[in-house]
């Protein structure tokens, strides 16, 4: 499911959602101005090796969430950061947002490669504002658990259904479930245990590091 747009509406400027895909936007063209040989060394060097949570390589835990491997993959996770981010930057406040989008990717990062170190694929890199971005979902779901997401579903692309936020968030979260169970992680691509990290991540600090988001009134139109 590819999500449109919500129907919550914010009440403060998304500085700190802007700015984030701003630098990511950014990096992006960055390294599309790299030769291929330039790129292969500028992921190396700031993406995320599994090896680097051992060796405690803090700089690339940060850097490797503003890397992004193709078009559709920055566009995919600037589109979900903006139509979830904004409301839970609206809902929390800028600097706790930031937090939890930091953190949620330093737990995202840690699980993905302790499990890449445990299966043994310990030179593929990752790179990507996905299990940053998975904790803002969570932290949605918790927030506006009633709001309506409007989102196409592929193969029917003309179409565009209102599903409640419940429903599609507890449906992404699944499919990542299923895919990192049944896909072999030797194979590269998608970060699925990133995206479980980041979200379970999110779905613990909304409630213990950010109390007052609880008093939130609940958007159920």
């Amino acid at each position: 499911m590819i999500p449109i747009k919500d129907d919550v509406p914010t009440r403060s400027f998304p500085l700190i959602t802007l700015l984030l895909i701003g630098f990511n936007v950014g990096v992006f063209l960055h390294e599309m101005s790299l030769s291929d040989e330039e790129l292969e060394i500028f992921i190396r060097t700031y993406g995320l090796l599994p090896l680097d949570l051992i060796h405690f390589n803090l700089l690339n835990f940060i850097t490797h969430m503003f890397i992004h491997g193709n078009i559709a993959h920055i566009f995919g996770n600037m589109l979900f950061l903006w139509i979830f981010g904004n409301n839970v930057e609206d809902a929390l406040g800028k600097f706790r947002f930031l937090i939890l989008y930091f953190m949620s990717g330093f737990a995202a990062a840690i699980l993905q490669s302790a499990v890449a170190i445990l299966v043994g694929d310990i030179n593929i890199p990752m790179v990507g504002a996905s299990g940053a971005i998975s904790g803002i979902i969570a932290a949605y779901g918790k927030l506006y658990p009633f709001a309506r997401v409007y989102a196409v579903i592929p193969p029917f692309i003309f179409f565009i259904f209102a599903l409640p936020a419940w429903f599609f968030i507890g449906y992404w979260f699944v499919i990542q479930v299923l895919s990192a169970m049944f896909i072999p992680t030797s194979l590269g691509g998608v970060a699925w245990y990133a995206h479980i990290g980041g979200f379970l991540a999110g779905w613990y600090l909304i409630d213990n590091l950010y109390p007052r988001a609880k008093k939130i009134v609940i958007y159920t139109r």
